[in-house]
């Protein structure tokens, strides 16, 4: 899983670093009045981005390494520990490049104002920066996890009829963490946030729920053979 998704998750953190950081900070010294993080206008794109991490896992290695003698219950460990770990590398990187644009934005003498409601107020809160993206990231992930294997299992259609009780990790995250563009439509519907401490340990137990209610669905899938 990680030597076949590396490029595809590399890239990806290429691109943001170039579209967000780079290009921002030309635009910027070009226009002389942005002072908003450019890196903050990008800070979904990760969410969604995950989802196609999380949908590619099953279609991609389910057959070949299950006919290959690796168990149901290994395959489905596997992705649990390769989706963790890509997603808290990318929150790695969320933080770094926080880091490295506030430098940028301290040098020029700029405010660097985040554009977007988040947990955290200031980027050299590391803890929270990290936090946020982690599990914003990892319930998008097992999303996309449950999103593949009830396509791949039963289909389009009935994959379809699923879609709700799939999006359920990431539409509880949603709503637990309140951050990012989100935020904005929930708070303005008067909805209140839950406390860190009541919306870290949820989020983490739905999305490890869903990774197990993935290895449930899974459990009775035969290997398809392949064709032609």
């Amino acid at each position: 899983m990680i030597v076949g998704l590396r490029q595809m998750l590399v890239g990806y953190w290429l691109t943001m670093v170039f579209a967000f950081l780079v290009t921002g900070i030309v635009i910027q010294h070009a226009t002389c009045g942005v002072h908003n993080s450019m890196w903050d206008y990008g800070t979904p794109s990760p969410k969604y981005f995950s989802i196609a991490i999380g949908i590619t896992a099953t279609p991609a290695y389910f057959a070949l390494m299950v006919s290959h003698g690796v168990t149901r219950r290994m395959f489905s460990v596997a992705a649990g520990i390769y989706l963790t770990g890509a997603a808290a590398a990318t929150s790695v990187l969320w933080v770094l490049v926080h880091r490295v644009e506030h430098a940028l934005y301290s040098w020029q003498g700029r405010p660097g104002n985040l554009t977007n409601p988040h947990r955290f107020t200031s980027t050299s809160q590391v803890g929270l920066v990290f936090t946020e993206f982690f599990l914003l990231i990892l319930s998008h992930e097992v999303a996309g996890w449950l999103l593949g294997i009830t396509f791949f299992r039963f289909g389009f259609w009935r994959g379809v009829l699923l879609l709700p009780l799939a999006l359920l990790p990431a539409a509880a995250a949603e709503s637990l963490l309140v951050a990012e563009w989100l935020a904005a439509v929930l708070n303005n519907a008067g909805y209140h946030r839950p406390p860190l401490a009541v919306a870290v340990p949820a989020v983490l137990v739905v999305s490890a729920l869903g990774l197990y209610a993935g290895y449930r669905v899974l459990r009775p899938v035969a290997v398809k053979p392949g064709k032609g």
